[in-house]
């Protein structure tokens, strides 16, 4: 995948990072020693191979301005010039990037790459508001988490979708793999009873805004430790309903029903997909009549005078030929 190709003005950050803005953010930009949480994607200029890219691994990265790796010192800056939300393509050169060496390990980047990110701001902590997650206690990191998770469920009831997946993945940033691991016990619970509503809010959240892919993801990650997650099982079926996928849909939804059989909300969903399939099977009835086309009446044969007439004849000739031989 190559970066995408914007028309936005060109912003110079530094003499050697610029930015241009794919979708605009809104609020203050984050300050220096602020804790950022973003998603991005990163290509040497020189070969377009694509190094890193957080989506696919849906893991957000955690930078703390004036904190960061000599590598992301130019990826900083342009950061730091981001607004929450806001999504941005940036060129920052060699120098600031991974040098004239460049990286042989991973990432896998060549000498003196000059270095292309798409990159997109979730959100950030104050430096007053809290520290970076390694220096955060296992109660301080979860309490933030629940944080985000409650300021995300305020922006859902007032429908602002966005800024609520954005809280939800701030949330979710603290609640990452190499953290979740380390749990057990109580921690452990109290951790995923954050986790996982953020996960379902989310998904809601793209049902909601027909990223029906997308919705399927945070779904499977909830039941990638709860396989009856009744919440989980539902909204995937919905998005499954929604992208066609019937089969997997009711599958979803048959599993709801075992669980909890009185539940209304899934009835319904059974039977818009059985009157969906009903009018499948009536269309392709339609269309395979059309197709073969209608057998063709038998018109009745028209009748033959002549051969009747002959048949007669023939007739009063063999039965005169009795009478005269009965005679004779």
């Amino acid at each position: 995948m190559l970066p995408p190709k914007v028309n936005s003005e060109v912003e110079v950050l530094h003499d050697k990072v610029t930015k241009q803005i794919i979708k605009e953010g809104s609020g203050n930009k984050p300050s220096r020693n602020s804790t950022c949480f973003l998603h991005y994607k990163a290509w040497a200029e020189s070969t377009m191979h694509k190094f890193q890219d957080t989506w696919e691994e849906q893991q957000p990265l955690e930078l703390v301005l004036g904190r960061e790796k000599k590598e992301l010192s130019g990826f900083a800056i342009g950061v730091a010039s981001m607004k929450a939300g806001e999504r941005a393509l940036l060129h920052v050169d060699w120098q600031l990037g991974y040098g004239e060496e460049g990286n042989f390990s991973f990432p896998n980047v060549p000498p003196r790459a000059n270095l292309i990110y798409e990159a997109e701001l979730i959100g950030f902590e104050e430096a007053k508001e809290g520290k970076a997650r390694s220096d955060m206690t296992v109660d301080e990191r979860i309490e933030a988490a629940d944080r985000r998770r409650q300021e995300g469920n305020g922006l859902f009831k007032e429908d602002k979708l966005a800024e609520a997946m954005q809280q939800y993945e701030m949330a979710l940033a603290y609640m990452g793999d190499d953290f979740m691991f380390q749990l057990f016990g109580k921690y452990k619970d109290m951790a995923t009873a954050v986790k996982n509503p953020c996960h379902l809010n989310m998904a809601q959240c793209l049902l909601k805004l027909n990223r029906y892919e997308e919705a399927i993801g945070q779904c499977n990650m909830v039941l990638a430790e709860d396989e009856k997650n009744i919440k989980a099982l539902f909204r995937r079926g919905k998005a499954r309903a929604a992208l066609g996928q019937t089969d997997d849909a009711r599958e979803d939804f048959q599993k709801v029903r075992k669980i909890s059989p009185e539940d209304k909300a899934v009835i319904r969903e059974l039977r818009l997909l059985a009157e969906h399939d009903k009018q499948v099977y009536q269309k392709q009835k339609e269309m395979f009549k059309g197709l073969f086309g209608q057998k063709p009446e038998q018109k009745p044969k028209k009748l033959d005078w002549f051969v009747v007439f002959w048949q007669w004849l023939m007739s009063m000739i063999r039965t005169i030929f009795r009478m005269r031989s009965k005679t004779d």
